[in-house]
């Protein structure tokens, strides 16, 4: 195969990017817009030694799942993969998608265990509760949004369908104060432009909205006036923040946060708890869709108020609290020291939560520690980040050894090599897919494991 090589190509299935993937001369082919069951003629874009990337030249069958994406900036953006795909079909694909994780990392387990039906939501649009659009400058004229897929051009974004409007709204009308009051602006390489991110982040249930600018440094040009006219944009907003990120990184916050004005954090509630969240503290973005998934960890940790549970990763300490009610003790711990600050902070604001307690460090560690001390946790929540457990922490699972394991993950890959590991000493009972990004190939999954007699 060679770039420029056109070839008709029939679509087998959805990558884990929500690309199509095809098969040609036993090569597999990727190709970005195309869905399983199509058959369409493409042009090799990239050739590698494992995969070649290609693009559609026609669609000679299309699916019938294929429709017309309803975002304008849809083909340029990036943001979202699979809105050129009906929401029915994009629950079947991510469930295959789980199956394809399990089929190349953990055969056997994907052989024997129960993958079940994506749970989606009723409408798939407007769910996200928080957006970080990236600043630039062209002329005079300050932009706000994401880049466009593989470069490094700013797309503005003046609307976004899988955001709540309101973080769009005073996302633009920010970044228009910013362009009158001729505030610099980072331009991706010289760290003496300064403002880099706008991040809004609202509380669908509190009403309550948080703004951050992002800096290069703490200067901050007619303060007073920007200030006075962020609060005016909407009387939602009882949060002004500044963020300090003076690196040359991809990663959107630095270690300094600066209260402007307002409180630190904003409120937002899950079903009966109120959570407090500070700039930097991880929440999950669809709220709607969160409740779900909780009630899904819920039923997996199966608990009956007498044992004794430990959160891992815990974040702000969301499941923990979930998980609760039906709990003796819950003890969380999380990396983050914000987020810890923020779990001790929900823990003594919400009643009937006396028994639940969060430590700042790693899960390995604080396991380890417990361990020698006596105390070994009945049930263990955890929900990493994309690159999945730490190998100390699994090791020292194993050693423990608790009669279940909750795990929630946003990557099937890592998911799969995880488990391989854990079904030494577990059996996995079940994997539940759940959607929490429509209109996007990611998949959350919660997967229920039980001790091995």
């Amino acid at each position: 195969m060679e770039v420029g090589q056109k070839f008709p190509l029939t679509i087998k299935r959805l990558g884990i990017n929500g690309e199509g993937v095809g098969f040609y001369k036993r090569n597999v082919v990727f190709v970005k817009g195309a869905i399983p069951g199509e058959e369409v003629t493409v042009k090799l874009t990239k050739v590698s030694p494992k995969f070649a990337e290609a693009e559609i030249l026609t669609i000679r069958k299309a699916s019938e799942f294929r429709q017309e994406a309803p975002c304008s900036v849809y083909a340029e953006c990036g943001g979202c993969q699979l809105q050129h795909m009906t929401y029915e079909a994009q629950l079947i694909n991510k469930r295959d998608i789980v199956v394809q994780a399990f089929e190349k990392f953990a055969k056997e387990i994907g052989e024997t265990t129960e993958i079940r039906p994506t749970l989606g939501m009723e409408d798939p649009w407007n769910y996200r509760n928080k957006s970080q659009f990236q600043v630039r400058k062209d002329g005079k004229r300050v932009y706000a949004g994401l880049f466009s897929e593989g470069s490094h051009q700013l797309l503005n974004i003046n609307d976004c369908l899988v955001q709540q409007p309101l973080t769009t709204k005073i996302t633009v009308a920010v970044r228009k104060i910013l362009q009158k009051l001729n505030i610099t602006i980072y331009d991706g390489k010289s760290l003496n432009g300064l403002v880099r991110t706008i991040v809004v982040r609202t509380g669908l249930k509190t009403g309550e909205t948080q703004v951050c600018l992002v800096t290069t440094r703490n200067e901050l040009p007619h303060k007073a006036e920007l200030i006075e006219r962020i609060k005016k944009i909407d009387p939602s907003i009882v949060s002004i923040t500044q963020n300090i990120n003076r690196e040359k990184t991809s990663l959107v916050f630095g270690e300094e946060t600066i209260l402007l004005d307002g409180h630190e954090a904003i409120l937002e509630k899950l079903g009966e708890y109120a959570f407090e969240l500070s700039t930097r503290a991880f929440f999950q973005l669809n709220p709607e869709q969160t409740v779900h998934l909780y009630n899904e960890i819920k039923k997996a940790a199966a608990l009956t108020g007498k044992e004794n549970v430990v959160d891992a990763y815990c974040g702000v300490g969301t499941i923990g609290m979930w998980l609760a009610d039906g709990a003796r003790e819950v003890r969380g711990m999380d990396n983050v020291d914000e987020a810890i600050a923020d779990a001790k902070f929900n823990a003594r604001n919400n009643p009937n939560l006396q028994h639940v307690r969060f430590f700042p460090g790693s899960a390995d560690k604080w396991l380890f520690r417990w361990s020698k001390e006596g105390y070994r946790p009945d049930v263990i929540s955890v929900d990493p980040p994309r690159t999945g457990l730490d190998p100390g922490f699994i090791k020292t699972v194993l050693n423990i050894k608790p009669k279940r394991v909750v795990y929630t993950s946003c990557n099937p890959s890592t998911l799969a090599r995880d488990l391989k590991e854990l079904s030494k000493a577990y059996n996995v009972e079940y994997i539940q897919p759940v959607d929490m990004f429509p209109q996007t190939a990611q998949v959350e999954c919660v997967v229920k494991l039980t001790l091995k007699k």
